[in-house]
C-alpha cells in the first residue's frame, strides 16, 4: 500500500462517542494536509460538525461509504467494526481499527496511536491480516428468507423466557448430533475471543482455517465445543417447539425462527483487510485483553 494509492478515507465513529466531533475535526486537517479527503459516515451529525468544530465533513451513506474511499478509519469498539466490515469486505477496502471501547480484540489499536498509525498504514509499512468471514443463510421450505457476511459468529439461541431448544448438526451433510441446549454458536477464528470464549469455546489462532462450534449450556454435558475446517458445509436444522428463538448475525442483527428452519453456514469468498500493529504480537494483544498472568 503506497501513499498514492489513499486519496480518501472514510470514518465509521462508534454512536454517542463523546470525544468523536474533535476526533474528527483534527482528522479532518490532518488528512487535508497530506492531501487527502475525509468521508463520514451518514450517523455523523454534518450540522452539528460544523457548528461545534468549524470542521466542514463531507457525508456518506453507509452503502456509499465503502465504494467511494481506500481506507476505512473506525473509531469506536467491536462492534462498530463488526457493522463496517460487512461494507467494507466485499469491496477489499481495508480497516484501520481504532479502540473507543472498552474491550476491543479487534480495534487494536488506541486513540493515542491513531496519528502514527494512519501515518504508517499511507506511508505502506502496516500490512493488513486477511481475516475469515462466514455467509449464514436461514432457509426456511426451501427458500433463502435471510442471508448475511458474518465476521465473528453466527448463533441460534432462544428467548428469555423460552425453554431448552432442540438443533440438529450435519457437516457436509453427515449428521453430527442432536444438540438441546439454550443454543449453538457458530464462530470464525476471528469470533473465537468473542461470544463463544465466554460460552467455553477455544481460543484459535486468526490464521487457523475452521469453524468453531460451541454449544451454549448443553444439557448433556459430554456435548462439547467442537472445531471442523473451515471448507465445511455446517447445518443446523431447528427441531421441535420454535417458540422465540433467534437467529443472530454478529450480534447485531436477530431473525425470528420457525421449526424446521435450516441454517447453512459456509466459509465466504470475501476477507476482510484487518490492519494490525506490526509491534503487537497476536499474543501480546491476548495478554493484554485477558490479563493474563495478573
Amino acid at each position: 500500500m503506497t501513499q498514492p494509492s489513499i486519496k480518501r478515507v472514510g470514518v465509521v465513529v462508534k454512536p454517542h462517542q463523546p470525544d468523536a466531533l474533535e476526533t474528527l475535526c483534527r482528522l479532518t486537517e490532518w488528512l487535508s494536509a497530506r492531501g487527502i479527503q475525509l468521508v463520514g459516515q451518514a450517523e455523523i451529525a454534518h450540522e452539528e460538525i460544523a457548528q461545534r468544530t468549524g470542521c466542514a465533513v463531507e457525508i456518506a451513506t453507509d452503502e456509499q461509504l465503502a465504494p467511494s474511499v481506500d481506507l476505512i478509519l473506525v473509531l469506536g469498539g467491536d462492534g462498530t467494526l463488526l457493522a463496517a466490515a460487512r461494507e467494507a469486505a466485499p469491496r477489499g477496502i481495508p480497516i484501520l481499527p481504532i479502540n473507543l471501547g472498552s474491550l476491543g480484540f479487534l480495534t487494536s489499536f488506541t486513540l493515542g496511536e491513531l496519528y502514527p498509525a494512519l501515518e504508517e498504514t499511507i506511508a505502506g509499512h502496516l500490512t493488513a491480516s486477511e481475516r475469515v468471514m462466514l455467509t449464514a443463510s436461514l432457509i426456511r421450505e426451501g427458500q433463502v428468507v435471510e442471508s448475511q457476511l458474518v465476521l465473528n459468529e453466527a448463533v441460534i439461541t432462544k428467548g428469555a423466557l423460552a425453554r431448552m431448544i432442540e438443533i440438529e448438526l450435519l457437516i457436509d451433510e453427515d449428521f453430527v448430533c442432536r444438540y438441546r441446549a439454550d443454543g449453538v454458536i457458530v464462530a470464525t477464528p476471528t469470533g473465537s475471543t468473542a461470544y463463544s470464549l465466554s460460552a467455553g469455546g477455544p481460543i484459535v489462532h486468526p490464521a487457523v482455517e475452521s469453524i468453531i462450534l460451541t454449544p451454549i449450556c448443553p444439557h448433556t454435558l459430554s456435548d462439547r465445543p467442537l472445531v471442523v475446517g473451515d471448507c465445511c458445509n455446517v447445518e443446523m436444522r431447528l427441531r421441535g417447539s420454535a417458540e422465540s428463538v433467534y437467529l443472530t448475525l454478529d450480534g447485531q442483527k436477530g431473525v425470528l425462527m420457525q421449526s424446521e428452519d435450516r441454517v447453512s453456514i459456509i466459509r465466504a469468498k470475501e476477507r476482510l483487510k484487518l490492519i494490525q500493529p506490526h509491534r503487537k504480537s497476536y499474543y501480546e494483544i491476548l495478554r493484554n485483553k485477558l490479563k493474563w498472568g495478573r
